[in-house]
Formats: C-alpha cells, sequence, structure tokens
C-alpha cells in the first residue's frame, strides 16, 4: 500500500510539474514577444535620435551662415603663373588665391567666383544674369569689342566664354556688366534691328560690269559732296547734296549691286582723304518686308529706320538707306485695289525725309522696276534728287560682265593652247598658248551667239560637220501703228542672266567629263550650249501676251501700244538641234 502511494503522489507531483513547465513555457514565450516589440521600439527611438541630431545639424549650420561675415563675389579673369588668378571685383583688378578644390584650368573668362572674408576663392558660380543692353560698335579681336551704352558712352568689353569664338557684328546687342566690363551674352535684336545696322558690303565698283557711265555719274553726284573738300566748296556755293537717288530699271541689272558698291565706294573715299579707318552704314532694306497688316505697324518701323539711321550717322560715318522694291511700299496714293495702307505709308516716309535735311550724311536709295507706280511726291526733286536708269548690257557691256566670270585662271581645254593636241587648229596659233587671249576667244563667241540675230547672224557647224545658224528669235510684236518687230535674246539679257550662262557653261563641261570621259577643263561650246539652254529654260517667264508685252516695253521706256504677239518658240524648236546630241557627241567646236 505504502508503495501505491508514493507511486501516486510522485504521479500527482510530476503533473503539477508539467503544469509549471507549461505555464513557464508560456511565459518565456509572452517575455519572448515583450523582448521583440521593445527591440523595435527601441529601434524607432535610435532612428528617431538619429533624425533629431541631423535636424540638429542642419540647424546649426544655417545659424552659422547667418552669423557668418557676408561673401564677395567677383569675376574670373585669368590665370598667374604661381598658380594664383586675377578677378575682377567692386570695380578693381585683385590678386587672389584659390580653394584647392578648385583648379584653376576649369575657370572660364567672366564666371562668376564666391569670396570668402579672407578674399579667397572658395566657391564658383555661373554667368551673370543681370546687366546693361549694349550696341556693337566694332569688334576688335577674338576676345574684344567696343559697345556703345545707352549714355553713348564708348567701351572696350571683354568676351566672356561664352561668346569666344563667335563672330560679333556690328549692332548687335550684347548683355554688359559694368563693374567687370564682359559682355556676357548675345541678347535678341528687335524686328527692324535684323534689317539694319549692318557694315558696308565688301562690293566695289569693280565687280560691276557694263555701266561705266552710271557709276562715273553716280561718283560725281553722291560720292563728292561727302569728301572734305566736296563738303566745303558745296557749302561755298550754298549747294545742298542730294538726300536721295532713285535707282529704275529692267530687273537683274545691278540696281542693287551698284548700292553696294555706293556705300563701300563713299567709305573708301573718305578713308583715302582723311587717312584713317572709317566705319560706314549700309542699311538694307527689302520693301515688302516693312509690310505689316495691323495699322500704323509699317509706320513705326519706318520711323525706326531713319531713328537708328541718325544715331549711326556722324560727319565720317556715312549711312545709307537702301530700300529694294520700293514700288511696293510707296506705291501712288489711291492706287491700292484691296488696300490703301500706301494713304499713311507714304505721308510718314515723306515727313521724316524731309526731317533729314539737318543730318547731311544720309543717303536714301530706292530701287525699282517699276518707277511709275512709285508716289510722285517722293520721287520729286528736293526729295530724290537723282534718278537714274539702269539698262539692259549691250553688247560690249555684255562682254564686260562675261569678263568678270570667265577668268585666265580657270582651266581652259588644251586644245587651245598646246600644239600638239590633236585638236589643234591653225587658228589657234593665234593665242601663243596665252590662257588670256584664249579668255578673250570664248568670251567673244558666247557674245556672239548670245547676241545673235537677223542683223548679226552667228553661224558655226554641228558636230556632224553641218553647218547652222543660231535662232535667237522669242516672237514678232505688232504695234498700234502696224509696223512689226521681233525679240531676240539679246532684248532680254541681264547681268544676272549672263552670269548664269556662265554657270550652266562650267556645268556643261562638268557633264561632259561623266559622259564621255574627256577632261572638264572649258571649251567655248560649253557656253554656246549654255546660251540655248537658258533660252529654252526660261521660254515661259518671257511675256507671252500683248499686256505682259506691253509691261516689259514700259520698264524699258519704250511707249509703242501693243496690239498684237506671236510667239516664235515653236517655230524656232522645229530647227533646234538637238543638244543633249551635240554634247554626247565629245566633239567639239
Amino acid at each position: 500500500m505504502a508503495d501505491k502511494k508514493d507511486r501516486w503522489q510522485l504521479e500527482q507531483e510530476l503533473e503539477e510539474w508539467k503544469a509549471k513547465a507549461k505555464k513557464l513555457e508560456e511565459e518565456l514565450k509572452e517575455a519572448k514577444k515583450a523582448l521583440v516589440k521593445n527591440e523595435e521600439e527601441n529601434a524607432k527611438l535610435v532612428n528617431a535620435l538619429y533624425e533629431t541630431m541631423e535636424q540638429i545639424q542642419a540647424l546649426k549650420e544655417e545659424v552659422d551662415k547667418l552669423c557668418a561675415p557676408p561673401n564677395t563675389y567677383g569675376v574670373f579673369h585669368s590665370v598667374n603663373e604661381d598658380g594664383t588668378i586675377n578677378i575682377l571685383s567692386q570695380g578693381r583688378k585683385v590678386k587672389v588665391n584659390l580653394h584647392p578644390s578648385i583648379k584653376p584650368e576649369t575657370l572660364k573668362p567672366g564666371q562668376e567666383l564666391v569670396l570668402n572674408e579672407g578674399l579667397n576663392v572658395v566657391e564658383t558660380r555661373g554667368f551673370e544674369t543681370r546687366g546693361d543692353s549694349v550696341v556693337v560698335v566694332e569688334e576688335l579681336d577674338n576676345e574684344r569689342v567696343i559697345v556703345s551704352t545707352h549714355m553713348d558712352e564708348v567701351v572696350i568689353a571683354q568676351k566672356a566664354e561664352p561668346l569666344l569664338g563667335q563672330k560679333i557684328k556690328t549692332g548687335d546687342r550684347l548683355l554688359y556688366d559694368a563693374q567687370s566690363k564682359f559682355v556676357l551674352e548675345r541678347l535678341p535684336r528687335s524686328e527692324v534691328e535684323e534689317l539694319l545696322l549692318e557694315t558696308a558690303p565688301n562690293v566695289s565698283y569693280n565687280d560691276i560690269g557694263g555701266l561705266n557711265k552710271q557709276i562715273e555719274e553716280l561718283r560725281e553726284v553722291l560720292e563728292f559732296p561727302f569728301t572734305p573738300k566736296g563738303r566745303e566748296r558745296y557749302r561755298r556755293l550754298k549747294l545742298t547734296p542730294p538726300k536721295g537717288i532713285l535707282l529704275y530699271g529692267p530687273p537683274g541689272c545691278g540696281k542693287t549691286l551698284i548700292a553696294k558698291a555706293i556705300s563701300k565706294g563713299l567709305e573708301e573715299r573718305l578713308e583715302r582723304q582723311l587717312g584713317q579707318k572709317i566705319k560706314g552704314y549700309f542699311l538694307n532694306i527689302k520693301g515688302p518686308e516693312l509690310l505689316n497688316k495691323w495699322v500704323g505697324e509699317t509706320e513705326r518701323k519706318i520711323r525706326e529706320i531713319f531713328q537708328k539711321s541718325k544715331e549711326k550717322a556722324s560727319e565720317n560715318s556715312p549711312v545709307l538707306i537702301f530700300i529694294d522694291e520700293a514700288d511696293s511700299l510707296l506705291r501712288t496714293r489711291g492706287a491700292g485695289i484691296s488696300s490703301d495702307v500706301e494713304i499713311t505709308i507714304v505721308p510718314q516716309f515723306l515727313v521724316l525725309m524731309d526731317g533729314l535735311e539737318e543730318t547731311t550724311n544720309i543717303i536714301i536709295v530706292l530701287a525699282s522696276n517699276r518707277h511709275d507706280l512709285i508716289d510722285p511726291a517722293v520721287t520729286r526733286p528736293g526729295r530724290i534728287d537723282v534718278k537714274l536708269k539702269v539698262p539692259r548690257p549691250d553688247k560690249d557691256g555684255a562682254v564686260e560682265i562675261f569678263v568678270k566670270y570667265i577668268t585666265a585662271d580657270l582651266p581652259l581645254h588644251q586644245k587651245y593652247l598646246n600644239e600638239k593636241n590633236p585638236e589643234f587648229q591653225e587658228s589657234y596659233k593665234a593665242f601663243n598658248g596665252d590662257p588670256k587671249l584664249v579668255v578673250e576667244h570664248i568670251i567673244a563667241e558666247t557674245t556672239k551667239r548670245l547676241w545673235a540675230s537677223k542683223d548679226e547672224p552667228y553661224k558655226y557647224k554641228l558636230p556632224n560637220g553641218e553647218e547652222t545658224e543660231a535662232d535667237n528669235r522669242i516672237m514678232e510684236v505688232t504695234v498700234a501703228n502696224g509696223d512689226k518687230f521681233i525679240l531676240y535674246m539679246k532684248d532680254f539679257v541681264s547681268g544676272a542672266m549672263i552670269k548664269s550662262i556662265v554657270d550652266r557653261g562650267k556645268r556643261n563641261a562638268i557633264k561632259r567629263v561623266e559622259l564621255s570621259g574627256e577632261d572638264d577643263n572649258l571649251l567655248t561650246l560649253d557656253f554656246c550650249l549654255a546660251v540655248e539652254q537658258e533660252m529654252d529654260e526660261n521660254e515661259d517667264n518671257f511675256p507671252q501676251d500683248i499686256q505682259g508685252v506691253q509691261n516689259w516695253l514700259d520698264i524699258q521706256g519704250r511707249r509703242e501700244r501693243v496690239v498684237f504677239v506671236k510667239p516664235l518658240s515653236e517655230e524656232r524648236k522645229t530647227k533646234q538641234r538637238e543638244i543633249e546630241q551635240v554634247i554626247n557627241t565629245g566633239q567639239y567646236l
């Protein structure tokens, strides 16, 4: 019995210990959960502590900045051999040290720098975006420009790095820092300034052919009054220099070229007499560019043009205002069909032109194909004092123009120069191997081909040996009195057409290389073919009806009344040789 009791007691105790163990196990689990929770809370506390420390540090830095002495700013100028740099600060040049983290080679001219209280560079910045708007007078070199401030003060400024390598033109607007005397960036030009303030074009009277008489007259009436001697003589005779000139005549005959040459010629003449550099201005205005649909806008642009001219003009700096296609801008008042803009544009122009009486060094040059459409108040004496017709070139004039484009330094075919060449002819011995004589021969033959007519026939042999006569007839015109006359290619010749013929001739030489393998040296045939090609291509551009021919005669200054026009192109084409066959054969005149 005693053993059973002991066993029962032991089992009871075992059950109690198991219960205690289970309870302890549950308490252990609870303790583990509590420990994990405490660790998470501790981690949150640690993170919050770090964030607080960072905020405190940031606030401390802000406080330090607020309490620190003010920084000084400067602009980088150049580097010294000892590693220091020169800066421009508060209007003076200063030699300073760089912070070790800043390399001198990384600095750029005009760049803004931050200096500490010891005047050491501690930080680099960009380029200043504020300053004064100035106008370029002249570019001295790649690093310096002369500018004019709003107070008309002329200053030599240095280009900042963004402007280095850029071509700065007279009249450009730049951002200027008066403290550092750096120009920092190019500012956009106004709508009218895009048309203005161009220096005199690099075109001289020597570049113009066939207009010697007109050029001589221009030099007498325009250049002489602006020279010192001329001004004095005009004053003694109480004579007023001409304020304006009208260039009129057919298109493509050199009106624009003459206007450019006037500006350049006047500048060169003043330089010779004064012995110093002269800066002239050429304001190239296209009439249609000023027209605007908004009321008063065109007038505003015209006022701005004259104002800019007066600002730039001085006794030794002539300003030439060139208005091309003037009939579109200054049309006769009341002649408009769908608009009447000329009613206000023309009076505005006249008022401003009359206001130039006190400014004697501004010349107005008008150019037009239809001068009869310009308002008479514009072209009357006292305003446009000189009216010069620029006609189509005659035969001698055409030769002068050809000489400008066909020169002895061009590659010429060896058959003209080398007696051993299989195509050398007996007549070529007269050239004696001189390229200049060959060029004269080519120009003479090309001019004959261009001027071929019933009175001046031009015959030549085709590659097959057959002789043919050039046919340059364009149309037959009948006028009111019953007379008839033929218009030939020569009646439509212009300087622009002659240049086009020369270009075509050179392209024919290149084409000959591709087709036949011959060399691309120039032949007379190349340019004769070019005349024929020019005539065929411009056939549709020639006037074909009565009104078109009447307008063409009006431009020429002829007053016949046209009653009938008969185009002759079809009749001419029936006799025309096949140009492509001529080119493909590789045979030459």
